[in-house]
């Protein structure tokens, strides 16, 4: 856990900004609570609880948390929690800047949050054991007094008193998927706790091979204590790891380096000499042999296109002396027809002129109203 050691405001124009020193420790997890209380610029006597605020959160300089520190809110109207565990890697000073944005005055306030990352104090803590709590989100799970509750539980199963949280992290972090809009179901949160005491017998049991067979196999897993979880919290018994690193791991044998040369091989003989080789000749093979393929194909094509044609005498041979005076016949009354279209003097047909007598060809008299007359006249 880390603590406020120091708090100061720095007034500059359009708003306040606050800047808080914490101390987070490697290895143990970080959980800091950003609340409306400490942005937005309130009298005493309004505390104004439901205030609704958001935050955004990233290092100075950057567009993004740092890899290890994580950022939760639910909603607007519940506080946002800023949590994660750091590791050797991240000692040293990250300032982290926290935007906070009133959804009811439409203000922004900044605050500035100096991190320490220093070593943890106390006890190594070489047994680290995870669960997967199934009745509850992380952001549940991260106020103090929630941690302490399941740590508590836990002193059932194992020492008590010598428990300290290691890290918290969301099932949807690790895989997991958003569940059904129905009540009571929870996203889950896995929980790593670590000690300095080694693992009891349940935790073995659980942790065992044969118990994790029997979940592969859909049985319930190997339990050989009562469950102290219970009812504060639901743990997926299937998904319990143990870590031990009281005994150090034996290092790898150290490679040697040679002088780059690879050994002999009867599967690998790379030749020693690469002789010169000729490739004009599987050049012009591979561009000639296409290029005569395509030739040949053209010349038949063009011979079954040209030469295999059988003329216009030899069709009109073949073909009987009454087809081909019905078609000069055709051929003939469309030239005329041509020719006569083209004589512009010749008059309109009657079939184009206005309304008339289809028997005796008269035309209607102007004046006659046309909407009167019938489309088809009476035939006398």
């Amino acid at each position: 856990m880390s603590s406020v050691t120091q708090s100061g405001l720095l007034s500059r124009f359009g708003g306040i900004v606050a800047q808080q020193m914490l101390y987070p420790l490697i290895g143990r997890v970080f959980i800091h609570t950003l609340g409306p209380a400490s942005f937005v610029d309130l009298p005493d006597t309004d505390p104004r609880p439901n205030t609704l605020v958001t935050f955004h959160a990233h290092l100075l300089g950057h567009p993004d948390l740092p890899r290890w520190l994580h950022y939760t809110q639910r909603s607007p109207s519940q506080p946002g929690f800023l949590y994660g565990t750091p590791t050797l890697e991240d000692r040293g000073q990250q300032i982290i800047e926290v935007i906070a944005y009133n959804r009811e005055s439409f203000e922004t306030t900044r605050n500035r949050l100096v991190l320490l990352v220093g070593e943890p104090e106390g006890p190594s803590l070489p047994y680290e054991a995870e669960f997967l709590v199934q009745s509850h989100d992380v952001e549940e799970v991260l106020p103090s007094p929630i941690g302490q509750r399941f740590l508590t539980a836990l002193g059932g199963l194992w020492v008590p008193g010598e428990l300290q949280l290691l890290n918290i992290t969301s099932a949807l972090d690790r895989g997991g998927r958003v569940p059904l809009p129905i009540e009571g179901r929870k996203e889950g949160v896995y929980i790593q706790v670590g000690s300095a005491s080694p693992f009891s017998t349940c935790l073995k049991v659980v942790g065992s091979p044969a118990s994790h067979d029997r979940c592969t196999q859909g049985q319930p897993p190997l339990l050989s204590c009562y469950d102290s979880f219970v009812p504060h919290f639901k743990v997926d018994w299937c998904n319990v790891s143990l870590v031990d690193k009281s005994v150090p791991a034996l290092p790898g044998p150290v490679p040697t380096w040679g002088d780059g040369i690879l050994e002999h091989d009867p599967y690998f003989c790379p030749p020693t000499e690469a002789p010169d080789r000729d490739f004009l000749t599987d050049a012009l093979i591979t561009l000639l042999v296409p290029l005569l393929v395509a030739l040949l194909l053209t010349l038949i094509l063009a011979y079954i296109m040209c030469c295999r044609r059988e003329g216009v005498l030899k069709r009109n041979l073949a073909t009987s002396d009454i087809q081909m005076v019905h078609h000069s016949t055709i051929h003939g009354n469309t030239e005329e027809l041509r020719q006569m279209a083209a004589n512009r003097s010749v008059p309109r047909p009657l079939s184009t002129l206005p309304m008339f007598n289809v028997r005796t060809g008269e035309q209607l008299p102007p004046c006659s109203d046309i909407a009167q007359v019938p489309l088809i006249l009476d035939q006398h």
